[in-house]
């Protein structure tokens, strides 16, 4: 019985360990590499322990913590995030352990430690890092000021309803990713959550890489789609900046 007991222990640890080389290898396959220009403006940024930071000229009029969606490339939201600091906003994009927000939902705490002379922060993702920044917000709504979402929404167990700052949720019509639970989802965010419509946007859009597995086909630019996008971010920014 113990012979037996001891290859019935081998046999899981070698299941355990060919299952986990098995996912990440997964990760690796599946991951959506950034477009070519996407990554050189990314490799211009400042990199602050692993971030990637884009600074406007002037102070920030607050600080922007990005959370990449689930196997992209974080390097792909460079072109976005640099609307951002053309705008004045301080924006950081976190890298994710594989690529999987759901395995760093509070990395936004060290980033908000790191620049305490900021006393303004809005928290955001695409997709699975929109659902892991709502994670952070809910777990710390007393360290962020503002939330948005890029395609994005809470977790059906995270009710955000009763959150006190503002948030913002932007959203394409031909997304094929997140469009089938996206109207449900509203129910758990506050009454006063400022919906963006983006006619002809899609999923991938927000972001420099694709085209991403089940995503419907674009009819906005992808440079409009982020313009927009930028623009709404800045907006909630400053109102933010003028109600302190």
């Amino acid at each position: 019985m113990r012979r037996v007991l001891k290859w019935l222990a081998i046999g899981l640890v070698v299941l355990l360990v060919l299952a986990t080389l098995g996912f990440l290898g997964w990760t690796r396959i599946a991951r959506y590499p950034a477009f070519d220009s996407a990554s050189t403006l990314a490799a211009e940024a400042e990199v602050e322990r692993g971030w990637y930071v884009f600074e406007p000229a002037d102070d920030p009029i607050a600080g922007f913590i990005f959370y990449p969606g689930g196997l992209v490339d974080p390097a792909a939201y460079a072109p976005l995030m640099q609307r951002l600091a053309d705008a004045g906003v301080l924006a950081v994009v976190v890298p994710m352990p594989l690529d999987l927000a759901v395995f760093d939902s509070g990395a936004a705490g060290d980033v908000i430690d790191a620049y305490p002379a900021i006393d303004r922060w809005v928290i955001g993702g695409h997709s699975l890092g929109g659902a892991m920044a709502a994670e952070f917000a809910s777990a710390h709504p007393e360290a962020i000021d503002g939330l948005v979402f890029l395609a994005s929404y809470p977790a059906e167990s995270t009710d955000l309803s009763t959150l006190d700052v503002p948030v913002l949720s932007i959203y394409g019509t031909e997304d094929g990713v997140a469009g089938d639970v996206f109207a449900d989802s509203l129910e758990r965010l506050p009454a006063a959550t400022e919906l963006l419509v983006l006619e002809g946007g899609n999923h991938a859009q927000f972001g420099d890489y694709g085209p991403q597995e089940g995503d419907g086909e674009a009819t906005m630019s992808r440079e409009e789609q982020q313009q927009r996008t930028a623009e709404a971010i800045v907006g909630l920014a400053e109102t933010i900046a003028e109600a302190r």
